[in-house]
């Protein structure tokens, strides 16, 4: 991704500045500021977040933290989804939905391990 002029720290600072600014994608409530302040409209802007869907490939989505932030990033590229980011119920909703979906994959990790647990102990129990 670096330009022949980009010597390898300032490579090194973009990769850290766009990652940063990716993951901040992930919060509905950063992506309502940006709409409520006209960014999400500015043609610049909307192709820095064209060009930031390389982010999609595994060999930098595996730095992400919040890997909503990818989902929000295709979102992005819609002008209706911007559009609506204006309005702070929509946020608002994103933010509940990150949350319960949050809440089912913590629930679904746990009855899983409890399960391998189990699993685990009756076969150690298990005459051999």
């Amino acid at each position: 991704m670096a330009s022949a002029m980009e010597s390898e720290e300032q490579a090194r600072i973009r990769f850290q500045l766009e990652l940063e600014f990716v993951q901040c994608l992930a919060n509905p409530n950063y992506l309502n500021f940006l709409a409520q302040r006209g960014y999400l409209q500015e043609k610049p802007f909307v192709n820095y977040l064209k060009y930031l869907l390389y982010w999609k490939d595994p060999e930098y989505a595996k730095y992400l933290k919040y890997p909503q932030s990818l989902h929000m990033l295709e979102l992005l590229q819609y002008e209706h989804f911007r559009k609506e980011l204006v309005n702070g119920q929509c946020a608002k909703f994103i933010d509940e939905q990150q949350l319960l979906h949050w809440q089912h994959y913590s629930r679904k990790r746990m009855r899983m391990q409890q399960a391998l647990a189990e699993q685990q102990q009756q076969s150690n129990a298990a005459p051999k």
